[in-house]
């Protein structure tokens, strides 16, 4: 089932998931209407306190995202639960990110190349991966989600504060999609 996703302003966004376990009622009905909603969303990932619920939990499938650097991408797919960012390093890169939860804005966002993460997948096997580059930002992407932040806290302040009107009008229900939204409360 398509869920709808919830924008900027909404309270959900702005908390700290937290950690699920094996026996989360409906899990596997969750995880896989997450999947079809970033499908029909045409996103690349997509964190659970982005469909309302604030629990630590991320779908990710990035064929749709394959770039020429990255031609792997087409086969990165993952569920994680209870994620963990252990380490981030190398150079810091600025990239285009773009939100199912900020409808029509793209910014630079500058985050570190690499990263170690932990969790737990589908089977709830436990996994340490290192990724990097769009792997990494992906990753991290949705793993700001689960801490409360969007990627626009992490832009430049100029540029945050040129958008800032659009960000607002979001909030206020002005924004159009090709996916269904659910807007704060007025």
């Amino acid at each position: 089932m398509v869920l709808p996703v919830y924008v900027y302003g909404m309270s959900v966004l702005r908390k700290v998931a937290i950690e699920i376990n094996r026996d989360h009622e409906g899990l596997d009905e969750l995880i896989a209407n997450m999947y079809e909603t970033m499908f029909a969303s045409e996103g690349v990932g997509l964190a659970a306190p982005q469909i309302g619920q604030s629990i630590r939990l991320i779908v990710i499938n990035a064929s749709r995202m394959e770039v020429d650097e990255e031609p792997d991408l087409k086969d990165f797919r993952r569920t994680l639960i209870n994620p963990v960012i252990i380490e981030e390093w190398g150079d810091i890169w600025s990239f285009s990110e773009g939100c199912l939860s900020i409808p029509n804005i793209r910014e630079e966002v500058p985050r570190p190349s690499n990263i170690k993460v932990e969790y737990y997948d589908e089977n709830w096997n436990l996994k340490v991966e290192e990724l990097g580059g769009v792997k990494a930002r992906i990753i991290q992407h949705e793993y700001d989600h689960l801490e409360g932040i969007l990627f626009t806290d992490k832009i430049n302040p100029l540029r945050k504060k040129l958008i800032a009107p659009r960000l607002r009008a979001i909030s206020k229900g002005k924004a159009e999609c090709d996916y269904r939204i659910i807007y704060p409360k007025r």
